[in-house]
């Protein structure tokens, strides 16, 4: 990991990522919430990426990993338009992004906000309106009242927040109840024992986009972060035979 960067946005935080060039479209991986880009899928992308000679870009967020910032100031806005800068600044044609859970919501806002440099999304267990699905209507009231809302984190010892400011931006970047003016090829992945994001969203999601190229996998006993060996696999089989079918267009 020798190879991180930073990019400086408008306002001086900087936003580490890791990147290298080669043919594109190049790949842009979007963690989910709380993640960073030194996770098994991000990493196993990227070493796949260089040994195929493809260009590949990932990133912190602000106020994850090692970017500057505050998580608790972290909203999807301001995370897609750091996403964008990135793009904007290191990729010169045109991506495939990947989003893992939150970063499958994400993917869609950075999708729509560049969508004539998009070839193609693949989309991880995907949960695009979860601030909506996922919360109660106790919980609902507390978050817009401004409180925080703590839940068991069953990959850590501390409880995972979801701070008020993150909640309310969230519901105003709703995607299911809409179609989502998306056309490049989709493909979706989502395990059904996944005890976080129920498989049925990446159905909704499906129903929602608007291309017409969309496939949706399920595997019968993944769980929610498709980071076994085979489900990695999985992941870099269904990237390759994307970017096959887009250098064949």
């Amino acid at each position: 990991m020798n190879d991180i960067q930073f990019h400086a946005m408008p306002d001086g935080r900087k936003i580490a990522f890791r990147h290298t060039p080669g043919n594109g479209p190049t790949l842009v991986f979007l963690p989910g919430y709380m993640s960073d880009m030194d996770g098994g899928k991000a990493t196993a992308l990227f070493d796949w990426a260089q040994a195929h000679g493809r260009g590949c870009l990932l990133l912190d967020y602000s106020g994850c990993g090692r970017s500057e910032g505050e998580f608790a100031d972290g909203t999807l806005s301001k995370w897609r338009d750091e996403v964008v800068a990135l793009i904007d600044a290191h990729v010169q044609d045109r991506f495939v992004i990947i989003g893992s859970s939150m970063g499958g919501w994400l993917m869609l806002l950075v999708g729509l906000a560049l969508k004539d440099r998009l070839a193609g999304v693949v989309g991880i267990a995907s949960a695009p309106d979860f601030t909506d699905w996922g919360r109660s209507a106790a919980e609902k009231a507390r978050l817009d009242a401004g409180e925080t809302v703590y839940d068991e984190n069953p990959y850590g010892p501390e409880p995972t927040p979801m701070h008020a400011g993150f909640w309310q931006d969230g519901q105003a970047q709703r995607q299911l109840d809409a179609a989502i003016a998306i056309d490049a090829p989709v493909r979706l992945l989502h395990g059904q024992r996944d005890a976080d994001v129920p498989w049925q969203i990446s159905s909704r999601l499906a129903e929602a986009l608007r291309s017409d190229k969309v496939q949706v996998t399920y595997i019968k006993d993944g769980d929610h972060r498709l980071s076994r060996p085979q489900d990695i696999a999985l992941l870099l089989r269904t990237i390759g035979g994307l970017l096959d079918d887009l250098d064949t267009e």
